[in-house]
């Protein structure tokens, strides 16, 4: 059964091991700087079905090991393990490419709200008041937040 994690024979991952060769949990998890809770959890939430051996040790394989990489590729792109799960359980493109939209629209969003962030850092920066709270904009802002209208203007002033 192909899945979203399946390159066929378009892809060929050199891990430096044999094809048949297998590692165990702690090796696999230094070769990507993870702890070994990590994979632990990524297996209790079904991303990860290593092998097992005597002693119900996890060994793993070439395979295990490419998921991983794609795991955190995933994840660097912002994508959570919900969202990798459904990646992996759903065989149909549109949908997977529904999922990066939802994803692209939430990091978009976030994005804005670290603009808005910067503006309000710049401001701040920028300002020739020794502290913030007497600057006119920062006190506009604080007035817009909680919800109060602007000051009247003072008669005769500019």
């Amino acid at each position: 059964m192909r899945d979203w994690f399946d390159m066929g024979d378009s892809v060929r991952l050199n891990v430096g091991m044999k094809s048949s060769a297998t590692i165990g949990i702690g090796e696999a998890a230094a070769r990507f700087g993870l702890a070994t809770h990590v994979l632990r959890h990524w297996e209790s939430v079904g991303l990860l079905t290593p092998s097992r051996v005597a002693g119900d040790r996890r060994r793993y394989g070439p395979d295990d090991l490419f998921r991983v990489a794609v795991i955190l590729r995933a994840k660097e792109a912002g994508l959570g393990l919900d969202e990798i799960r459904e990646m992996i359980a759903t065989r149909a493109a549109v949908e997977r490419r529904e999922i990066l939209r939802r994803r692209r629209a939430e990091l978009l969003r976030r994005i804005e709200q670290a603009r808005a962030a910067l503006e309000v850092l710049e401001c701040a920066l920028d300002c020739d008041h020794d502290d913030v709270t007497g600057c006119a904009h920062f006190q506009q802002a604080v007035r817009e937040r909680i919800g109060l209208p602007a000051p009247a203007p003072i008669a005769g002033g500019r």
